[in-house]
């Protein structure tokens, strides 16, 4: 498990351009990476909007905000579009991602039990590492609070 303090490993994923994004490259800025469960639910659709709302903010921190789901790239290309997203979204359908930063635990939904992810947020620092770990993530307010830990630029 990532935790606070631990060092990130070197990831890439597929955006939803279809473009290749490594994390590596984002050495020296402050990089959120957030999980959630599905496009276009309502759930995940809020938490989209908040880092949305905030995006102006984040980059005056130099910070990244990448969310991370199991979607396709076209289903992200899509939940972009709708929802008017200025940043990344990955396709981990490979769960590469998922695995590594270890949100993918079992679920129960109406009595029955499947492995899901559970929502939640990582923040690094410009060094590489975890410096804030968040989960379960609470949808309300959580973009402030993830703005609220990174320091003024």
């Amino acid at each position: 498990m990532l935790d606070t303090g631990a060092k990130v490993p070197a990831l890439s994923g597929t955006t939803q351009e279809g473009a290749t994004l490594k994390l590596s490259a984002l050495k020296g800025r402050w990089v959120v990476v957030y999980f959630y469960p599905k496009d276009s639910t309502p759930g995940c659709t809020t938490q989209a909007q908040g880092f949305r709302d905030l995006h102006a903010q984040f980059e005056q921190r130099n910070a990244v905000v990448i969310g991370v789901s199991r979607d396709s790239v076209r289903s992200h290309a899509n939940f972009c579009a709708k929802q008017d997203l200025p940043f990344t979204l990955i396709a981990d359908t490979d769960e590469t991602w998922c695995k590594a930063f270890d949100v993918i635990h079992e679920k129960v939904l109406y009595g029955r039990r499947y492995l899901g992810i559970v929502r939640s947020t990582f923040l690094i620092g410009p060094d590489g590492r975890i410096q804030r770990r968040w989960s379960p993530v609470k949808v309300a307010g959580h973009a402030a609070d993830v703005l609220g830990s990174i320091p003024d630029a």
